[in-house]
């Protein structure tokens, strides 16, 4: 973590993630409300669009919801998409740039095909696609943002395997008598693992981003809160253009994490790229 302490930028990013995993785990437990089954009441009457202040710190909803505990909620969902649609996705592409690199011949030639297939299919035609067949579920949601976002991963991590392979080390452990499983996964696998990293945490800002397009465009779970969620209600209450506290904390939460997960990610790609350091200087 020595890279976080070196870079300002990484730092401050580095201290938003934390803070959005303490949302994703302890949000719920904070919210003041239930962010659906309670109403907010001032005199009798549901406090309907009610800018911040007083009961509301962060206002209310046009169904007298509120927002601050919808916020607080809605961090769990955002989170688990995020997290595991980005690391599902790092690690099937890591394993299919692996096993591409270091085979070549046919499985490369397999592997590369899919992966220019999924390069050619749009993401969320598709995506709107399978989740109009099914209900969609946040675990459901995950897995088709790991399925479509592995292919930059692969893509990269073969091109690293392919100069790895053909080092001296690579070549006298095989020389010894090492199995291609031993060789890939004990000699080759650990000096790419940086990248894998690396990409694992761009994945992670990506799946945030794509989860939160799915939910806005109505394609989210229906049974919980999230902040892609939250902005597609406020955009089905035609209230978007006026109603700026219930937009801004979903669409600042959304815009500061994956902003966060590129500032720690570019200042990791610092340490495992020295060329980009030597460019800087």
């Amino acid at each position: 973590m020595a890279f976080v302490l070196e870079d300002n930028g990484a730092k401050v990013g580095f201290t938003i993630l934390v803070a959005f995993g303490f949302l994703g785990v302890f949000g719920p437990y904070l919210a003041p409300f239930h962010p659906i089954e309670d109403t907010l009441r001032q005199g009798g009457s549901t406090m309907r669009l009610q800018s911040p202040g007083g009961k509301a710190l962060l206002g209310t909803t046009s169904y007298g919801k509120d927002i601050l505990s919808q916020f607080l909620v809605g961090a769990r969902p955002t989170l688990i998409v995020g997290l595991f649609g980005g690391v599902g996705a790092g690690v099937l592409g890591f394993l299919v740039g692996l096993t591409s690199g270091y085979s070549g011949g046919r499985v490369d030639e397999f592997l590369m095909r899919l992966t220019d297939l999924t390069f050619a299919l749009p993401f969320l035609p598709m995506a709107l696609v399978i989740l109009s067949f099914v209900t969609p579920n946040i675990w459901l949601i995950t897995a088709v943002l790991a399925v479509f976002l592995w292919k930059m991963p692969a893509r990269v991590i073969r091109s690293e395997v392919m100069t790895v392979k053909e080092r001296t080390f690579v070549k006298s452990a095989r020389a010894r008598g090492a199995g291609h499983m031993r060789t890939m996964f004990l000699h080759v696998a650990p000096n790419v693992l940086g990248i894998g990293f690396l990409y694992t945490a761009y994945a992670v800002g990506w799946s945030i981003v794509a989860g939160a397009s799915l939910a806005f465009l109505g394609f989210g779970d229906p049974t919980t809160t999230s902040w892609g969620r939250m902005l597609e209600q406020v955009f089905r209450s035609g209230s978007i253009r006026t109603a700026w506290w219930w937009v801004l904390p979903p669409a600042l939460g959304i815009g500061a994490v994956t902003t966060s997960v590129f500032l720690v990610g570019r200042a990791f790609e610092e340490l495992v790229n020295p060329d980009l350091q030597t460019e800087q200087e």
